[in-house]
C-alpha cells in the first residue's frame, strides 16, 4: 500500500511551535533589540536553574560555536588529537580541526551507541589532549568512567549533549555534573531556539573566558548587554568569534523552555509506543537504553544491512521520511588518515542504522501511520 493521496509525508523531525513561540517571537521583534540582549540573559538563567544552578551557561550560536569553545577552553591546540566516537557528528570532527587538532576516533558499544570506553583507553597518546563523551538518540554515554579515564590521564571531557537535553539522571540534570557540556538548540533539536547552543562550565572564570570568546574577543560585559544596552569601551584580550546568540532566538528558546515538561513527556510517550510496537520485529534492534528521566532525541531501528535501502524505499512509498544518522567520520576525505582503533562496532552499525520519524506532541495518526509502514515492510 502506498501513501495516500490526501496524507503529507511525515518527515524525520518536526519542531514543536505554536503560539508561545509566534507570541514570543513577535514580542522580540517588536522590542527591535536583534543582537545579543535581555532575553539571552534571561534563556540563560532558565537553563541554569533547570540544571540546579551550580553550573555557568553562556548561550552561543550554535552547538558547533559551543563545540568549538569548548575545545579552545580545554586548551586543545595545534598538533593535539582529541578522542571521538567516530560514530558522532561532522560537527565535532570539524571543531576539533578548527583548534588545530585531529580528531583520533574510537568505537562505540553496540547497545548504547555511545564512546567505547575501553577502546578508548588504548588510544591515548601522549598528544591526547581531551575525549568527547558524546550522548546519541536515546541514551547517555558511561559519564563516570569516561571522567575517571579522563582524570587519570590528565585529559578534558567534553560532553556533546545535543541529543540529551532535558534529560535527568540519579546524579542530577545532564549539563549538571559534566567537565565541560554543550547543548544544541538548532532547528531539529527536542527544545529549538530556530538555532543556537550553550556551553556549560564550572567557574566564572572560564565562563567569562567564553563570554570574551563568543564576541568575538571584546570584553563588553554581558551584564550590560543583557540590559539591551551596549558598552563602547572595551579591550580585545583573546581571539575571538561571532558565536553570540541573537535575542530573537533565545526568545524562541525561553517559550520552548516552558513547555519542557510536556515536550519530554510526550517524546517518552512516543518512544514507549514505538518499542512496544516493534521489539518483537525479526532482525530488527530498536533503542534499549532510555532511562527513567531520560529524554529521546531520535528513534532508530537497525535492519539487516542487505535490507536497509529496500526498507527505507518501502517508509518513502508510505509517506514516512527517514534518515541515517550518522556516516561514520574515518569515511570522510578530510578524515581519512586520522588515528583510528579498530571500529568493527561503528562498520557494522553505520550499515544497519535508519532515524524514523519522532516528533514532539506527534499526532495519533501518525504514530500509527508510523507504526504500520514499518510493520507492513516485515510482514511481507
Amino acid at each position: 500500500m502506498n501513501q495516500p493521496p490526501d496524507q503529507p509525508t511525515i518527515p524525520v523531525f518536526q519542531p514543536a511551535l505554536g503560539e508561545p513561540e509566534l507570541a514570543a517571537a513577535k514580542e522580540a521583534l517588536e522590542m527591535g533589540w536583534l543582537g545579543m540582549g535581555s532575553y539571552v540573559g534571561s534563556f540563560e538563567d532558565r537553563v541554569q536553574q533547570f540544571l540546579g544552578g551550580q553550573r555557568h551557561v553562556v548561550a552561543v550560536s550554535t552547538g558547533h560555536a559551543a563545540l568549538h569553545l569548548a575545545f579552545l577552553l580545554a586548551g586543545v591546540t595545534d598538533g593535539d588529537e582529541v578522542i571521538t566516537p567516530a560514530f558522532n557528528n561532522v560537527a565535532d570532527f570539524q571543531a576539533i580541526l578548527a583548534c588545530g587538532a585531529r580528531p583520533v576516533f574510537c568505537d562505540i558499544d553496540n547497545t548504547t551507541l555511545c564512546l567505547d570506553v575501553e577502546q578508548a583507553r588504548g588510544l591515548i597518546s601522549p598528544q591526547t589532549k581531551a575525549i568527547i563523551a558524546m550522548d546519541y538518540g536515546c541514551g547517555l554515554a558511561d559519564h563516570d568512567r569516561v571522567q575517571q579515564l579522563a582524570d587519570q590521564h590528565g585529559l578534558r571531557v567534553i560532553h556533546d549533549a545535543a541529543h540529551s537535553f532535558g534529560s535527568k539522571t540519579p546524579g542530577g540534570p545532564v549539563g549538571s555534573f559534566s567537565d565541560l557540556c554543550m547543548f544544541s538548540f538548532d532547528p531539529v533539536k527536542t527544545i529549538t531556539c530556530i538555532d543556537g547552543g550553550a556551553l556549560v562550565v564550572r567557574t566564572e572564570d572560564e565562563a567569562e573566558r567564553v563570554r570574551e570568546m563568543r564576541l568575538i574577543g571584546m570584553t563588553q560585559r554581558s551584564s550590560v548587554m543583557y540590559e539591551d544596552k551596549r558598552a563602547w569601551t572595551y579591550d580585545v584580550r583573546l581571539p575571538g568569534f561571532r558565536y553570540h546568540m541573537a535575542n530573537l532566538h533565545a526568545a524562541i528558546g525561553l517559550a520552548q523552555l516552558g513547555r519542557l515538561d510536556s515536550i519530554a513527556s510526550s517524546r517518552r510517550e512516543i518512544y514507549d509506543l514505538f518499542r512496544e510496537a516493534f521489539d518483537a520485529l525479526p532482525n530488527v534492534q530498536a533503542p534499549q537504553n532510555l532511562k527513567a528521566g531520560g529524554v529521546p532525541f531520535l528513534f532508530y531501528l537497525r535492519v539487516p544491512e542487505d535490507r536497509r535501502a529496500d526498507f527505507r524505499d518501502h517508509l518513502t512509498a508510505r509517506g514516512v521520511d527517514t534518515g541515517i544518522h550518522w556516516q561514520p567520520g574515518h569515511r570522510f576525505t578530510l578524515f581519512k588518515d586520522c588515528r583510528a582503533g579498530d571500529l568493527s562496532v561503528t562498520e557494522r552499525v553505520s550499515r544497519e542504522i535508519v532515524t524514523i520519524p519522532l516528533h514532539s506532541f506527534m499526532s495519533p495518526t501518525n504514530r500509527d501511520r508510523v507504526i504500520q509502514a514499518v510493520r507492513s515492510f516485515f510482514d511481507e
